[in-house]
C-alpha cells in the first residue's frame, strides 16, 4: 500500500496554538505511521493571515490602536505586501476589552503600514482586517496613508472574515471592544456621518457595501480609495492554491478552535470541507471543542471530549497529535 499523503491546512486555535503549529502536530502524527503531510497554515482573513503567506519578513514602527508606538510585522514578497491589521490596530495591543478606548481607538498605524508597503515597491496589498481595536470607519487609515496619489497603479484587497455592513459596525462589533450602549449608539451615528462624508469627497457610498463594516468600518475607509473587499478564505484559499494542494492528496486535516454554526459561514472548517469534497477527497477536523448541536459531513475529533478542557487547552499540540494518531490507527 502507498503511504498516505496528508494536507494539513488548518485555522489557528485562538490563544492555544498558531495554525502553523497545528499542522506540524499533524505532520507529526502522520509520519509516525509512514506518511507524507504538507503544512499549509490558513486563515480566514484574521489573526494568522501573515502566517499562511510565510510569515513576516518586515517591521515598522508605527501608531498603535491608543496612540503609543508599536512595532508591527508585516510580509512583502514579489510585489506582493500582506498586512494583518491586528499588528498595527488590534485589541490585544489595547489591553484587550478593559483596556481599550471603543471611542478613540484609530487605524492609523494601518495606514502606516499601507503607506509603508506602497513605498517599498508593493504592486498588491492585501490586508487582513480581524481582531481589531477600533470603530473609527478607517478614517484614522486614511489620513495616514495620505498622499493617497502614492497608491495610485497599486492593488489593494481587503481579507474580510464578516459581511457586516458599514454602520451595524456598531452594534455588531462595539460591545467586543468595551463600548456601552451610549457609546454604541455614538459610534452608529459617527459611522454615518463618515459614510455621508465619504460620498461626497470620494463619491463612494459605502453604507450599502457588504463587508465595509469589517475592523469596525476599516473595510469601508479602504474601498472609498478603490479597495476591493473580499470573503477572507476565498482570498487566500486563491493566493496558496488550496484547491490545487487538496487535488494531490488522500487526506485533509483542517481545524480550529471551536467549532460551531460559524463555522460553516466563511470560516476556514467549513471552506476547506467544500473544496475538499468538490476534489473528492475525504476531511477529517481537529477541533479544542465542538457546541453540541453542530452537525457535520465529516468526522470531527474534540480535544476537549477526548482529552479534558484543561489538557486541551494547556497542551494542545500534544493533544492534536495524539488524536490523529488515534483516527489513522482506527482508520487503517
Amino acid at each position: 500500500m502507498e503511504a498516505m499523503r496528508v494536507l494539513a491546512c488548518a485555522d489557528k486555535f485562538r490563544g492555544t496554538a498558531t495554525a502553523g503549529e497545528i499542522g506540524d502536530a499533524v505532520r507529526v502524527a502522520v509520519e509516525a505511521r509512514g506518511g507524507s503531510c504538507l503544512v499549509q497554515p490558513m486563515a480566514d482573513g484574521g489573526e494568522g493571515t501573515l502566517e499562511a503567506f510565510g510569515g513576516p519578513n518586515r517591521t515598522s514602527t508605527v501608531t498603535g490602536p491608543l496612540g503609543t508606538p508599536v512595532d508591527a510585522d508585516w510580509r512583502i514578497s514579489d510585489g506582493l505586501a500582506v498586512i494583518e491589521m491586528a499588528r498595527a490596530s488590534g485589541l490585544s495591543l489595547a489591553g484587550g476589552v478593559e483596556g481599550n478606548d471603543p471611542m478613540g481607538a484609530t487605524t492609523a498605524g494601518t495606514g502606516e503600514l499601507l503607506a509603508a508597503a506602497a513605498e517599498a515597491g508593493a504592486r498588491r496589498i492585501l490586508v487582513g482586517v480581524g481582531g481589531s481595536a477600533t470603530t473609527d470607519g478607517g478614517l484614522g487609515a486614511l489620513r495616514a496613508m495620505a498622499p493617497l496619489a502614492r497608491f495610485r497603479g497599486v492593488s489593494i484587497e481587503v481579507a474580510c472574515d464578516v459581511r457586516t455592513r458599514f454602520v451595524d459596525a456598531a452594534e455588531v462589533f462595539g460591545p467586543q471592544k468595551g463600548a456601552s450602549p451610549a457609546q454604541v449608539e455614538l459610534l452608529r451615528r459617527r459611522l454615518r456621518r463618515l459614510g455621508q462624508v465619504y460620498a461626497d469627497e470620494h463619491g463612494v457610498d459605502v453604507t450599502d457595501l457588504d463587508r465595509a463594516g469589517a475592523a469596525g468600518g476599516l473595510a469601508g475607509g479602504l474601498a472609498v480609495v478603490g479597495a476591493s473587499l473580499r470573503d477572507g478564505f476565498a482570498l487566500i484559499a486563491e493566493e496558496v492554491d488550496l484547491y490545487g494542494r487538496i487535488e494531490d492528496v488522500d487526506l485533509v486535516v483542517t481545524g480550529e478552535g471551536r467549532l460551531d454554526r460559524t463555522s460553516f459561514a466563511g470560516k476556514v472548517v467549513g471552506g476547506v470541507a467544500d473544496l475538499a469534497e468538490a476534489a473528492g477527497v475525504p476531511v477529517l477536523a481537529v477541533v479544542g471543542r465542538a457546541d453540541a448541536e453542530v452537525t457535520t459531513r465529516f468526522p470531527v475529533l474534540d480535544l476537549s471530549a477526548r482529552f479534558g478542557r484543561a489538557r486541551a487547552m494547556a497542551e494542545t499540540t500534544s493533544c492534536v497529535t495524539d488524536a490523529v494518531a488515534g483516527w489513522l490507527a482506527s482508520s487503517a
